[in-house]
């Protein structure tokens, strides 16, 4: 019963965050939102309270069934592990802790997390690497397939369905998330949950509390007939069962309750277990749970510490080419160097947008304008970042405040959003036809929804100049300049919005 129940949560979960970042409607967020929400990093980097009490009260009552039924990419691993088992007919088999892995990456992912160096962080993070294979490897076929609908109910006169456009977004996010889909589906074939107890860092530290957790599968060692079916069929090989003895890592233990069903002798039960002498080899060793406690103090001093900390910066910094013209319609637009580079309205300013942003592509998949695109700079790779070659941030559009998880992109309304000035519109007069008196133009002036751009006469012909206190760098005029490959005018960045 148990196993059912968390199969059909995990399903549940699995499907509506998965579907979270397929839809490019924006129509399920009010309803499936809530899920991102919860991911146990975008709490801690958003400073929400609510949400970190409960997992971690979850995981001291039940274990960690967050790792079962809320993170899609341990539920990811259960699917890719059911099809390994079922097809190859191999079973499982306990294996020793490897905690030189384990707390090596766990050590370095909190280092990396307090210091800011996000690429780290962003590649390790569970939620945002499933977020980013699906971003990068299923959305585009989603969105074929719903193009291919729209052809097909045009043609029988409905407009149920309108076309998407398709386009690589990111090479080095496609080469990460097809990597992180490799090696996510090569461990779990051969393992199981060998990623989420080796390499996951939420994992680790989730696995400080549910040692100790209040509820567990426990053994009965006088019904214990030494079969191994428990162990056989435990993926995350942390139950060992000799003539001798019987044992089970609850660091490990991710409460699948496979080990339940597979007992035919009644002796695996699920029950209060905390404080509790059980009489068998399942009871930690007094060592084990004094290095259990202090490991467990270590981490949640660290965890407080790096959320504290962030908080306290966001707080502290919220106060504080030429081309020939004549290809415009060959030519496709081509992103310019930007100095700074530009982050969403939302963001009280760059520091704190990727202090906060895990990486998860989130707002890159659901964008209705084409506007975000995951990093390809280093220090930033993989969180996103605004061009605008493919479109313009349209000032009545605030989906990806709506939706970040992370406090990354603060929930904002539509007039709250001409408040953040995240660029200023710079012109290359070099490149600008009216300037260089190639052709009349003036699409910039006419276009700009802030009106920040006039064309000002001088000697040599009109010209556009920006009033920079009062353009807010939604880059519609760089959009629309005619010039290719790389506009007249663009957008550069400002370090602080508001």
């Amino acid at each position: 019963m148990l196993k059912k129940l968390r199969v059909v949560l995990a399903w549940i979960f699995w499907i509506g965050i998965t579907l979270l970042f397929l839809d490019f409607t924006g129509a399920l967020h009010g309803y499936l939102g809530w899920m991102a929400k919860l991911q146990f990093l975008p709490a801690i980097l958003a400073v929400n309270v609510a949400v970190i009490v409960f997992l971690v009260l979850l995981t001291l009552v039940f274990g960690r069934v967050y790792c079962s039924v809320i993170c899609p990419l341990g539920i990811f691993q259960d699917g890719i592990s059911w099809l390994g088992t079922h097809k190859n007919k191999k079973p499982y088999q306990y294996r020793k802790e490897n905690k030189w892995l384990r707390y090596g990456v766990w050590v370095l992912f909190v280092v990396c997390l307090i210091a800011g160096v996000h690429v780290v962080v962003t590649l390790l993070a569970p939620y945002s690497a499933y977020g980013r294979m699906v971003q990068n490897l299923l959305q585009p076929v989603y969105l074929w397939g719903n193009n291919l609908l729209a052809t097909l109910s045009e043609r029988a006169g409905s407009y149920t369905f309108y076309e998407k456009e398709v386009w690589l977004k990111s090479v080095p996010s496609l080469l990460i998330a097809i990597g992180t889909l490799v090696v996510v589906a090569a461990l779990s074939l051969k393992g199981g949950r060998t990623y989420c107890n080796s390499i996951c860092p939420v994992g680790t530290t989730l696995s400080f509390i549910s040692r100790f957790s209040m509820f567990r599968p426990v053994i009965d060692r006088e019904k214990c007939k030494h079969c191994k079916a428990c162990e056989l069929h435990c993926k995350a090989q942390c139950i060992e069962i000799t003539k001798d003895s019987a044992h089970i890592d609850y660091s490990r233990c991710v409460d699948c309750f496979n080990c339940l069903d597979e007992c035919k002798f009644g002796a695996l039960k699920y029950k209060y277990a905390w404080k509790k002498e059980i009489r068998n080899d399942d009871v930690m060793p007094d060592t084990d749970r004094a290095s259990g406690r202090r490991a467990f103090m270590a981490g949640t001093a660290i965890a407080v510490g790096a959320a504290a900390l962030k908080s306290a910066e966001a707080a502290a910094q919220e106060l504080a080419k030429k081309t020939d013209g004549g290809f415009a319609d060959v030519l496709p637009k081509q992103a310019p160097q930007r100095g700074i580079p530009l982050t969403p309205p939302g963001s009280a300013s760059v520091k704190i947008f990727y202090q906060h942003c895990t990486g998860c592509q989130l707002c890159v998949a659901e964008c209705p304008n084409n506007v975000l695109r995951p990093s390809g700079n280093l220090e930033h790779l993989m969180q996103p970042e605004m061009s605008f070659e493919k479109g313009w941030c349209r000032p009545e559009c605030t989906r990806c405040s709506e939706l970040c998880p992370a406090g990354a992109i603060q929930k904002i309304s539509r007039e709250e959003k001409t408040e953040y000035h995240v660029g200023t519109a710079r012109v290359n007069v070099d490149l600008c036809l009216e300037a260089t008196g190639k052709s009349k133009c003036g699409k910039c002036a006419e276009s700009c929804p802030a009106g920040a751009i006039a064309m000002v006469q001088q000697e040599a012909g009109r010209r556009p100049v920006i009033t920079e206190e009062v353009c807010i760098g939604c880059g519609k005029c760089e959009y629309l300049c005619p010039v290719r490959p790389i506009s007249a005018i663009t957008v550069n960045g400002r370090t602080q919005h508001i």
